[in-house]
């Protein structure tokens, strides 16, 4: 594993000399074009003067033509100056170079190292296979089918997709399934608007009810179905995020048991239990959904200690490797894998998790344009940053650190309050905007610094015009009409790279970074278009289209009659007709469809008070219900009004004005 690849020394006039790789040469390295007649005095006088007409240019930055011509001679000129190539000296070299020594002694001959690198392989994907396999293959438990495998997303119910009355969601009581849940779902938030009754939530786990008191008098349950901590959730919660709330899983090892469903229930409670906060709801829901006692079996999530191992693995080949073709490799496709198989693997439909053989499939799939990247980002970055380096540790913390930070982008970035750049999501999010000031402000410090680097290095001219070329083309893809930008971390990791491609020790750790982001970015989502409609950036978010205006007509304490409105009516921003209005009621959809005479103003609809819920007296008092309308035409569904009130006494709160989704 120990290559002969080092720097031997450097000369007077600062060029760099060792040895290169094998097609290469050290071209890019010194500079053989400055002119002999110049003294070093005149040179360093051209810079200097060049650099004072970009001085004064700033103060005058409405003449941009001079400022553009000041600051092209000032690169020219810094351009030509005698370049000083960067060089990590170790820190305490000789404990730094012990990795290398032992292996001289115990493995002095070439064919003993290849032995023991495909050793170390071996043993590496034994061990992610291992894991992989225990994670994904679940016990069978008795009297079911095997379990699902659900994502941290997965939800019984979908509103969207359940249809009128919620009928494509049927059963809705007296049904079990076994199911099995990853580790770490407990942060899994929404990214957009969701409503519950009058409530909106956004930026929090989807988790609504949890522990009651006493039994379910409703659908009762037998005695071998009682439920965990006789916590009941509404059937639109996250699952996962549901099951560690109630006890039933520990985040940290996800798990296997069984969903029962309960049907129908008047209400359910807010509590915060294992670090989730959960919703109330204050009427009832067709479907509700509870944890068998007793069912919870031994399949657990092995993520954290395969995490431990390629760890392990990852640190024993840093230090014992001086090769920057067999370090980056090996890291780049080890951390690849992990992301894809351990660590964050892709869903299948953004509900359940594929099987080992189908995961394997996709990851592959994913690997292979991935490869060719990574040859690009080899070839023209990394190379420079790591041939001849000989500090083992410092490349060990400096550049793989990092890249294991990035890699784990999901434990890591993903918690900052910033999770999609997009502009409607900067200015939604709480935090955002100043995290991202934040970010911009690092980033443009860091900038600055290698900027530096290229200036000494002598490189700086062919920089920038690269980078002055790629913010042109960002430039150009945001005026695409009918197109909106977003920059996923695997393109940002693609910017910023390159502008990394030297030997000091703060490129070390921008380097590992950007590879582990790339990484992550890669392996969990592909290579996303970076160019997208509003439709997709949007996805089940509001889409700004036009509002119904509805009335009521007739309010009392056993029904309520709504004016609708005229229809057809044409939305100008989504650039849709409406043919029809959907009403939804406890946020389930009750009506779709125009009644009436279609154009003349008076659609009308009427409701009548659901009554009889299960787990309700029938002495006690109705319940208030919440309705929200939108329009629909064919299979698009606008957004819908916020919610409105029907109180048990029969009057009427109107809703606020804007959308809910």
């Amino acid at each position: 594993m120990a290559d002969t690849h080092a720097l031997e020394s450097y000369s007077q006039n600062g060029r760099l000399l060792g040895n290169f790789e094998d097609g290469e040469d050290d071209s890019d390295y010194l500079r053989d074009d400055v002119p002999p007649r110049e003294s070093q005095r005149r040179l360093n006088e051209r810079l200097d003067e060049s650099w004072r007409r970009v001085r004064r240019a700033c103060q005058r930055p409405w003449q941009l033509g001079e400022l553009v011509e000041a600051t092209f001679a000032w690169g020219l000129a810094s351009s030509t100056r005698v370049p000083r190539p960067f060089y990590i000296t170790p820190i305490l070299p000789s404990i730094q170079n012990l990795p290398i020594t032992w292996l001289e002694r115990y493995a002095p001959k070439r064919v003993h190292r290849i032995a023991m690198l495909i050793l170390l392989y071996a043993l590496w994907l034994l061990t992610i296979m291992f894991v992989v396999r225990q994670s994904r293959l679940s016990p069978p438990i008795l009297g079911y089918d095997p379990p699902l495998y659900l994502s941290c997303t997965a939800r019984y119910w979908k509103g969207g997709q359940c249809g009128l009355d919620g009928y494509l969601c049927q059963p809705f009581a007296e049904a079990s399934f076994a199911f099995r849940c990853p580790a770490d779902c407990l942060d899994t938030q929404l990214l957009n608007p969701y409503a519950v009754g009058d409530q909106e939530i956004v930026y929090q786990s989807l988790v609504v009810g949890g522990p009651t008191e006493g039994r379910i008098s409703g659908n009762e349950l037998s005695n071998n179905e009682e439920l965990v901590a006789n916590a009941v959730y509404r059937a639109d919660s996250f699952i996962c995020a549901s099951a560690i709330h109630s006890g039933f899983l520990r985040d940290v090892e996800g798990g296997c048991g069984v969903l029962t469903l309960t049907g129908e229930q008047s209400s359910y409670t807010s509590s915060e239990h294992f670090g989730i906060q959960s919703i109330g709801f204050d009427s009832y829901f067709p479907r509700s959904f509870g944890f068998k006692v007793g069912s919870k079996t031994a399949c657990k999530d092995l993520r954290w200690p395969g995490l431990a191992a390629s760890i392990f693995f990852t640190i024993t080949l840093s230090l014992f490797t001086t090769s920057p073709a067999v370090f980056f490799w090996s890291i780049s496709t080890g951390l690849f894998f992990h992301v894809a198989l351990v660590s964050d693997p892709p869903t299948l439909n953004g509900d359940t998790l594929p099987d080992m053989f189908t995961l394997l499939s996709m990851a592959i799939a994913q690997f292979l344009p991935a490869a060719f990247a990574a040859w690009v980002i080899y070839r023209y970055a990394v190379t420079r940053s790591l041939r001849g380096l000989t500090a083992q540790v410092e490349k060990t913390v400096l550049w793989l650190g990092p890249a294991w930070v990035g890699a784990l982008n999901n434990y890591t970035f993903d918690k900052l309050p910033i999770q999609r750049l997009t502009i409607h999501d900067i200015r939604a999010q709480p935090g955002a905007v100043s995290t991202l000031i934040a970010i911009v402000l690092i980033i443009s410090c860091i900038a600055i610094g290698q900027a530096y680097g290229f200036l000494v290095e002598g490189r700086f001219a062919k920089y920038a015009l690269l980078y002055s070329i790629l913010v042109l083309g960002i430039l150009v893809a945001t005026v695409i009409p009918g197109l909106e930008l977003r920059i996923h971390h695997y393109f940002l990791a693609l910017l910023l790279l390159p502008g990394t491609s030297f030997q000091n020790r703060p490129s070390l750790v921008y380097q590992g970074l950007l590879i582990g982001l790339f990484v992550n970015g890669v392996a969990r989502w592909g290579f996303a278009s970076i160019l997208q409609t509003p439709g997709e950036l949007l996805a089940e978010g509001q889409q700004g289209s036009i509002l119904p205006d509805v009335a009521v007509l007739v309010a009392g304490v056993d029904n309520i009659t709504f004016s609708l409105g005229t229809l057809p009516v044409h939305g100008s921003r989504m650039a849709v007709t409406y043919y029809g209005m959907s009403a939804l009621v406890n946020d389930v959809e009750r009506f779709r469809g125009p009644s009436g005479d279609l154009g003349t103003g008076n659609v009308t609809w009427t409701w009548n008070r659901h009554r009889n819920v299960h787990d309700q007296e029938a002495s006690d008092s109705p319940l208030k219900e919440y309705f929200r309308f939108g329009y629909v035409t064919g299979d698009h569904t606008g957004d819908y009004t916020r919610a409105g009130k029907w109180n048990s006494d029969g009057s009427w709160e109107q809703m606020e004005a804007g959308p809910s989704l």
